[in-house]
């Protein structure tokens, strides 16, 4: 995909398995840590990871307000598990004093809702955009989204041991976000859909 440039910020956690993916679709990929390493970018994936570590180490390297600027500028963005929880508007189940959300995806979400790393697992999800077949998705002391805006879209929901159904992967705009890691499988539907997000964005 000549032309597309895509960022992974890699202050912590899953990014080089999104940057090799993205480079598997023909797609330029480029590590972000620094405020300046945004300019020229076409799209932004914020990986998995721990959520207040990624959170603190933005603040420290001065990435918290120009992230919250390129998400606010209606850029496409990306968040798997970890980075799902920093695009929130708001989240539960956090520690005291809470932490730095990027924001701009209008949703609630449960930092740790499926419990912690020895409660991970896998399981196969019924993803109409992406059709047939069905999408393994890898859970890591995954969070979910609770609660949804207007404009929210649900692309994948989960039923939950105690029979509630949550969304695990919701689009809004420009913004993607999956409480999984489509980057720990070999499944390329996931960054091949949020690839069109940002060439339809560019088009406009």
């Amino acid at each position: 995909m000549s032309g597309v440039t895509i960022g992974v910020l890699a202050l912590q956690g899953a990014f080089a398995e999104h940057m090799k993916m993205l480079r598997q679709l023909g797609v330029t990929a480029r590590e972000v840590r620094k405020p300046e390493e945004l300019d020229g970018l076409d799209g932004l994936i914020i990986p998995g990871g721990e959520s207040t570590s990624m959170a603190l180490i933005a603040e420290r390297w001065g990435l918290v307000q120009p992230l919250k600027a390129w998400v606010g500028a209606g850029k496409p963005t990306w968040g798997t598990c970890a980075g799902m929880i920093l695009l929130s508007d708001r989240a539960t189940g956090q520690k005291q004093g809470g932490q730095s959300l990027i924001g701009g995806l209008d949703v609630t979400v449960n930092r740790n809702y499926f419990g912690r790393q020895i409660d991970s697992f896998e399981a196969d999800l019924t993803v109409p955009a992406l059709g047939a077949p069905p999408v393994h998705a890898v859970f890591i002391r995954a969070p979910a989204i609770t609660g949804t805006g207007a404009g929210v879209e649900v692309l994948a929901d989960l039923t939950d041991n105690a029979g509630q159904t949550v969304a695990v992967a919701v689009q809004s705009g420009p913004i993607l976000a999956t409480a999984f890691h489509p980057e720990l499988t070999d499944d390329l539907r996931w960054h091949a859909l949020f690839v069109r997000m940002v060439t339809e964005s560019d088009a406009d």
